[in-house]
């Protein structure tokens, strides 16, 4: 298999990703990041979703062992229109899907509802031409958001071989 983008490798590692966690990926792509979720489930399950038909073929293609084992499943479909039911996630990701911060307001709270409490939500992007400063701006204006959506959040930021990258993990605490 090709070598991972290392922003996807810094992202999952970021997330500390248990075996038996329930994962969310929202704009899953070509599965390459849910590769990385899975190697790391035991009893755990990855859904993965995207907007595209494509992508959501390439990355139940890519993930094929996961998917015949019962540990992935992909669905076409907006984060905004899934039906994911009572279904509570331990960890929701996504990586530089612009929903969760250029205009976060519907997107932040279905996240929050979606976590189990103590659940985790990652959000990690990185931009051409970022500088350490810019990445350190994105992640603290993003911690401030998730904030605002009462969830607790540590800005998070990287200097990766291709440019700094940014995002932020937060926590869903009891209400």
């Amino acid at each position: 298999m090709a070598k991972e983008s290392e922003r996807l490798v810094w992202a999952v590692e970021a997330l500390g990703i248990e075996p038996s966690d329930r994962v969310l990926e929202v704009g899953c792509g070509h599965g390459a990041a849910a590769t990385l979720v899975c190697e790391r489930l035991a009893d755990g399950h990855l859904t993965g979703i995207d907007r595209s038909g494509k992508m959501v073929a390439a990355a139940t293609n890519r993930n094929r062992e996961y998917v015949e084992a019962g540990r992935a499943s992909f669905e076409a479909v907006a984060f905004e229109a899934a039906a994911l039911g009572d279904e509570r996630f331990d960890v929701i990701f996504a990586v530089h899907v612009a929903a969760f911060y250029r205009d976060p307001t519907p997107a932040l709270p279905i996240a929050r509802d979606l976590l189990a409490t103590g659940g985790r939500l990652g959000i990690f992007s990185q931009a051409p031409g970022w500088t350490a400063d810019a990445a350190r701006d994105f992640a603290d204006s993003l911690a401030t958001t998730l904030r605002a959506h009462r969830l607790e959040p540590r800005p998070l930021t990287a200097d990766l071989e291709n440019g700094p990258a940014a995002g932020a993990l937060a926590r869903r605490l009891a209400t």
